[in-house]
């Protein structure tokens, strides 16, 4: 069976880690602290550049919920061209109204924009905040994406399994459901045997310290206690490459 595994990687040096790990895909973002927001137009170039395969960039202009102003929905449009420009095959978005459904207007059109590009889209975990999933289904097929990234309406897709696979066989190969959040070489051969998913998304990531010498421990620089100021996270190539070991011989 050829499956696929998509890396969420939050800088170049992730991505290159995560292609030399094995990885089919990158979904390229910055502050996955805010669960990922679009990247800088260097680091969306340089990635493209040093990795061969397929980069697909997060179009979310802030951290928060997914209903965004008609500035924000703006920034989103010209981020998808210019994801374009630096290298990108496509993109990762996802847009709700205030009920909790899917924006299907707005979606079709940022879909309609990357297909005119020739890139993909994927409707990112904006999918998990929706109040009907089987009906954000149905809506998010018919505005053409090509996948749809979830945990299964719960923190880690392992604890989400029973929705995704029904989202598996509601979607009877009309799209593709791709299991994402909290998965690892310990978990993955159950949630793929469970669900039948073919599909799935990852970080691999370890926290590794920094070089600064002087620490003071007085700030917070992000402003929230917990978030590492002298640690970076960086994607682990040894554990994309033992999943790709452990799902490459269902």
């Amino acid at each position: 069976m050829n499956y696929k595994i998509e890396v969420c990687t939050n800088s170049v040096q992730s991505a290159i880690e995560a292609e030399k790990g094995g990885a089919s895909r990158i979904e390229l973002c910055d502050n996955l602290f805010e669960g990922g927001t679009t990247p800088s137009a260097a680091t969306i170039e340089l990635s493209c550049r040093l990795v061969k395969i397929p980069v697909y960039v997060i179009i979310r202009p802030r951290g928060g919920d997914f209903l965004y102003s008609d500035l924000e929905y703006e920034i989103m449009k010209r981020d998808i061209a210019l994801a374009k420009k630096y290298g990108a095959s496509g993109v990762v978005s996802g847009i709700l109204l205030p009920d909790g459904s899917v924006d299907k207007r707005r979606t079709t059109e940022l879909v309609q924009i990357a297909k005119d590009l020739n890139m993909g889209v994927t409707f990112h975990r904006a999918f998990d905040m929706t109040n009907n999933p089987h009906k954000a289904l149905e809506t998010i097929i018919e505005t053409g994406c090509e996948r749809i990234l979830t945990s299964g309406g719960e923190n880690k897709a392992i604890e989400g399994k029973a929705l995704i696979k029904e989202l598996v066989i509601a979607a009877n190969n009309r799209i593709s459901i791709m299991a994402g959040s909290g998965i690892n070489p310990s978990n993955v051969l159950d949630l793929v045997k469970y669900t039948g998913i073919k599909e799935i998304h990852m970080s691999g990531k370890r926290r590794i310290a920094g070089g600064m010498k002087y620490k003071n421990p007085r700030i917070n620089m992000g402003g929230l206690p917990g978030i590492p100021e002298y640690e970076i996270d960086i994607t682990h190539a040894e554990t994309i490459s033992k999943v790709a070991d452990i799902i490459s011989v269902i």
